[in-house]
């Protein structure tokens, strides 16, 4: 008859390894139930957005599996920085507690947007096409009536007269003080100008004036007729208030 003297001490040794093998398996699931529970953002503050919601915003920081989870979002913010997002400079994500998150926008300045080729070409102030979209951004004018051969991004429209750009952007901001929304904003030959509402155009001619123009255009609007023609206010010098309507 034989005694295995040493089946005892193996059985403690694989009892110790299964102890020490349970122990850090509950101390890496309350790692993972802690991380989840304490550092799940809860509160997004967003500022700085136009022409996206808050949603829109948040969903392009904030996306994937772990897009809520504070310290996955610092790490990828810190090293890989934010995705790029159509009509937006950038975007400054700062962390204000495991549970807080504050989103600073900066959208790129739009002054109007050409179709060209199927697409529609937003530019700034200066001119300079800073996107190429097939989305139509509400509350930016679409312009026509700009002669061009063609269109590179990131480069000035190739117009004659680059001073456009300027009285684009001021016709932009004065029918957003006013609260007038238009279809569009043509230009003829001589820089001329009409505004376009359906049917209804409204002919400013030369930009002189223009800040009066549209200020009594507000006041007009109301009384716009239903069908089709032209507003003229090509003559209007700021005094006055005689206007005729060719209906077409």
């Amino acid at each position: 008859m034989s005694i295995d003297y040493a089946s005892k001490p193996e059985k403690k040794s694989g009892l110790r390894s299964l102890i020490i093998f349970l122990v850090l398996l509950i101390i890496v699931c309350a790692g993972i139930l802690i991380i989840k529970l304490k550092f799940t953002i809860t509160s997004v503050d967003i500022t700085g957005n136009e022409h996206y919601s808050a949603e829109e915003i948040e969903e392009y920081v904030m996306n994937g599996k772990y897009g809520h989870n504070s310290i996955y979002l610092y790490i990828k913010c810190r090293f890989f920085g934010v995705d790029e997002v159509p009509f937006v400079e950038k975007m400054d994500v700062e962390l204000l507690s495991p549970t807080e998150v504050k989103i600073r926008v900066y959208e790129k300045a739009v002054a109007g947007y050409v179709e060209y080729l199927g697409h529609f070409l937003y530019f700034d102030k200066d001119g300079i096409v800073v996107e190429s979209s097939t989305r139509q951004i509400e509350g930016i004018p679409f312009v026509t009536g700009l002669g061009f051969d063609y269109i590179t991004l990131h480069e000035k429209l190739p117009v004659q007269n680059d001073e456009v750009f300027k009285l684009i952007l001021n016709i932009t901001q004065l029918l957003t003080k006013n609260n007038i929304i238009i279809d569009k904003i043509y230009f003829d030959d001589d820089y001329n100008i009409t505004l376009y509402f359906g049917d209804v155009r409204v002919y400013l001619g030369t930009s002189d004036y223009i800040d009066e123009k549209i200020n009594r255009l507000k006041f007009l609007i109301s009384r716009l007729p239903s069908e089709a023609g032209v507003l003229h206010m090509e003559n209007y010098n700021g005094e006055g208030d005689k206007f005729t309507f060719s209906k077409d």
